[in-house]
């Protein structure tokens, strides 16, 4: 089943390159996912990480609500508007860029991403009816990620992260190892991202 509708509603997709820097192999899947969703009659919003300009840090954890800088509530509104959402990123240290773990950290509060119900165990995810894809680039490879490290970052992305708020149906996308790959290797993969959208 593809992950776009075939409706004569299109989807509203949401296109993250969780790549801290826009000029990368994620920057140019992220671009090209995009393009071809458009090609595809989607309606579309293209967002770099790199272009966000906010303070990843929860400098007060859960005790004291930050307000949201003028780039996280864009980015806000545009979780809101989604359907679809597609994240592209690269693996490292096993998990998220630093940048875009902050963003995590500081988008998805209380009140937004999810909220606490008075005698419930399990808060409400406040993003629901929506699905999620990623793509992701590792110098390790998949075999290694899934059989040997046994996928803790998607195991925290399907179940802490974006399951809990309420995305449903996320299914990944692997490219690597990308290190000491061919230029034509590398504009396969670009290509070959696209098939995310099914």
């Amino acid at each position: 089943m593809s992950f776009l509708s075939k409706t004569a509603q299109p989807s509203r997709l949401l296109v993250l390159n969780g790549n801290p820097a826009r000029d990368t192999l994620c920057g140019a899947m992220a671009e090209r996912i995009a393009d071809v969703a458009r090609k595809r009659g989607q309606t579309v919003r293209l967002v770099h990480l790199e272009d966000l300009d906010f303070d990843a840090n929860l400098r007060q954890g859960y005790r004291a609500r930050m307000d949201w800088e003028p780039d996280l509530a864009a980015l806000a509104d545009s979780l809101t508007w989604c359907d679809r959402l597609v994240i592209v990123h690269p693996l490292w240290w096993g998990s998220a860029p630093g940048k875009l773990k902050g963003l995590f950290d500081r988008l998805l509060m209380p009140g937004f991403g999810f909220e606490y119900v008075e005698g419930k165990a399990f808060p409400k995810p406040l993003l629901a009816g929506r699905k999620a894809r990623v793509v992701m680039t590792s110098d390790t490879p998949t075999f290694f990620l899934k059989w040997v490290y046994g996928n803790g970052w998607v195991k925290v992305l399907r179940r802490q992260i974006l399951g809990f708020c309420g995305f449903k149906d996320l299914k990944v996308k692997y490219f690597g190892p990308v290190r000491g790959a061919k230029p034509e290797a590398l504009a396969k993969m670009v290509e070959d991202a696209a098939g995310i959208l099914g």
